[in-house]
């Protein structure tokens, strides 16, 4: 795993309770323990709906991040003619 110090910084160190696993990868190696910073915060012109969509695509645990197809029903999407897809 390569780990991206900006994003841990945003997004915090990640745990063995966040992501099974994580501490056995093979590039793994022990990180500053960095807090999550609030998204709203860090990218202020981000809305509610931007924010929400962003954090569930971030999530570490790749089985916790939010689908391709989840996201298109995400309400940041409402505005787009889905009917394509």
């Amino acid at each position: 795993m390569v780990v991206d110090r900006g994003k841990v910084r945003i997004l915090g160190t990640p745990t063995e309770e966040q992501w099974p696993g994580v501490t056995l990868l093979h590039d793994w190696h022990t990180y500053p323990k960095w807090e999550p910073q609030n998204l709203a915060r860090t990218v202020p012109t981000l809305g509610p709906d931007r924010v929400d969509l962003l954090t569930k695509m971030l999530k570490y645990n790749p089985a916790e991040r939010i689908s391709a197809k989840v996201a298109l029903g995400h309400p940041y999407f409402d505005s787009l003619d889905k009917s394509q897809f």
